[in-house]
């Protein structure tokens, strides 16, 4: 039934496929984000090491308003993540079935306002670009903190350098020629066919993210980010309405 596989891929009981599943929806939805966000603003807001290099190379160049700019990315990334660890944490304190998907309902509501508000906050681009710079960075920071805690810091979403490297040390063992037999040698190197099709599979749902943001930002909009809140609410809903639920419950037992 849906509502028992959403209650797997979301709820407080895991597995490794559910994780990998929610996984690469979620680089989906990252890809998406960051790649309609550059449109929007002209810088990409997913990964903190071209910020934090950007922080350097702007100190040493002496501009204190692009210093300043990059300092809030990043802040607003770590605060991101923070507040994804607050709710996380929060919902396991309750044993809630919603616990790891309380963020994504955060960023759910916050990509709809971007959505439906965009096009009309774009006319002040002085305070437009800086603002939606500092929203996204936080979506980010709130997306990648929620699955790094769900999967035990398995599984990273919003940046692929990680991803990327994986792959290619498993594209690496996959070429590589044994002189000797496989079978016999015990030192033979052996490529782990299971990563190379998760780690191509996560990278996949990234790039398709992207092209579908960026295609999606250019014909319709900022309005694009629409559907991709609702995509994160169908993600969550399920375990919400079994939390719900068991709280009426309750209180029809009190009285």
């Amino acid at each position: 039934m849906p509502a028992q596989y959403f209650r797997s891929l979301t709820g407080k009981h895991r597995s490794e496929t559910s994780n990998r599943q929610l996984g690469f929806s979620l680089a989906f939805v990252a890809g998406a984000t960051n790649a309609g966000g550059f449109l929007a603003v002209r810088q990409y807001t997913s990964h903190m090491s071209g910020i934090v290099s950007a922080i350097a190379d702007q100190t040493a160049l002496g501009d204190v308003r692009l210093v300043s700019a990059s300092i809030g990315s990043l802040a607003s990334f770590l605060v991101g993540a923070g507040c994804s660890a607050v709710l996380v944490n929060w919902g396991r304190r309750r044993s809630l079935q919603s616990q790891y998907v309380l963020p994504l309902l955060v960023e759910a509501a916050l990509l709809l306002l971007f959505g439906l508000l965009g096009s009309h906050l774009a006319l002040w681009e002085a305070f437009f670009v800086p603002v939606t710079v500092i929203l996204l960075c936080f979506i980010m920071g709130l997306q990648n903190a929620m699955i790094t805690k769900l999967s035990g810091a398995e599984i990273r979403t919003t940046h692929m350098t990680g991803i990327v490297t994986d792959l290619g040390i498993e594209l690496g063992k996959l070429f590589y020629w044994n002189r000797s037999n496989v079978g016999a040698d015990a030192h033979a190197v052996i490529a782990n066919r299971a990563k190379l099709r998760i780690h191509g599979t996560m990278l996949t749902s990234f790039f398709v993210g992207g092209l579908t943001g960026a295609v999606g930002f250019k014909h319709v909009g900022y309005v694009s980010t629409v559907p991709l809140a609702g995509l994160l609410v169908t993600l969550a809903i399920v375990p919400v309405v079994d939390d719900v639920l068991t709280y009426l419950h309750r209180l029809d037992h009190r009285h």
